[in-house]
């Protein structure tokens, strides 16, 4: 299911089937699918685009913010975008395109220049693995690692920044510039209960970067109240900076699964190309 769906996030090489759509007055007859047209009692047209070579960049957001995970999902954020990067990264590779990455901890680490092949995968997966999670670090802040991207990045390439964009502000006109010469995809990492809090009693909360800790009784449907507009203004700013920079938002959360997801992309891409 995935090898199918996962085209309308990027292309391969050669004449790749886009969809299928109603016939309409002028198109190429030849262009019928009449397996479909005799299926659905009306004719269907096959749409194809001319691939090339793609370069795919990860812009990765490794700050402490992204260890954070519940017991419930038993998976931090972290997980989720390694398991993210090494299956798009294989995808990618294995239709002949390249990949490349730049990791960001307080300040932006490493950058692994975008080639081709399964060593570069390996290569990819192995840094990633090994790169150390931050006890604190100074609140992170996501322009350095964009602009980062602009300078780097030469040849016009799908971009993935994969984040939770919990970052200082700032970030939106950086985003916006990257995406003036890329095709941008911001994958956002969620947890549930970054969200909504359950009522589970006393609890002593920390800040993952400042490491600040505050006490808070959940018990207190007030505070889950105050915690849960909170988080919505939250969602509504992210949100509203990704639109302003014409740039497409994604999510991935530590209790979905991830082939599904990435399937759930897909789809969401395709409709909004049509």
């Amino acid at each position: 299911m995935l090898q199918g769906d996962y085209r309308s996030l990027f292309r391969g090489n050669g004449i790749d089937l886009v969809d299928l759509r109603e016939y309409q007055p002028g198109d190429d007859v030849r262009a019928i699918d009449w397996n479909v047209t005799a299926r659905m009692d009306t004719p269907y047209v096959r749409e194809y685009v001319e691939d090339r070579e793609i370069t795919a960049w990860f812009l990765l957001d490794l700050s402490p913010s992204v260890d954070f995970g519940t017991v419930d999902s038993e998976r931090v954020k972290r997980t989720v975008l390694i398991d993210f990067v090494t299956t798009l990264a294989r995808l990618l590779t294995r239709r002949g395109n390249r990949v490349g990455a730049m990791f960001y901890g307080s300040t932006v680490e490493r950058i692994i220049p975008a080639r081709g092949g399964r060593d570069q995968v390996l290569r990819l997966i192995a840094d990633l693995l090994s790169q150390p999670r931050l006890a604190n670090a100074p609140f992170t802040d996501l322009s350095p690692l964009l602009d980062a991207g602009q300078r780097t990045i030469k040849r016009r390439s799908l971009v993935f920044i994969v984040s939770d964009f919990i970052s200082a502000p700032g970030w939106e006109r950086p985003l916006s510039l990257l995406n003036r010469r890329h095709e941008v995809v911001a994958v956002r990492l969620l947890d549930p209960r970054e969200i909504e809090l359950p009522d589970v009693g006393s609890l002593i909360m920390e800040d993952a970067e400042t490491g600040e800790q505050l006490y808070v009784d959940t018990h207190d449907a007030a505070f889950r109240r105050r915690f849960r507009d909170a988080a919505q203004r939250r969602e509504a700013e992210v949100n509203g900076a990704f639109g302003r920079a014409g740039v497409e938002a994604l999510s991935l959360s530590t209790d979905e699964d991830l082939v599904r997801a990435i399937v759930r992309m897909a789809a969401l891409r395709r409709r909004r190309r049509r």
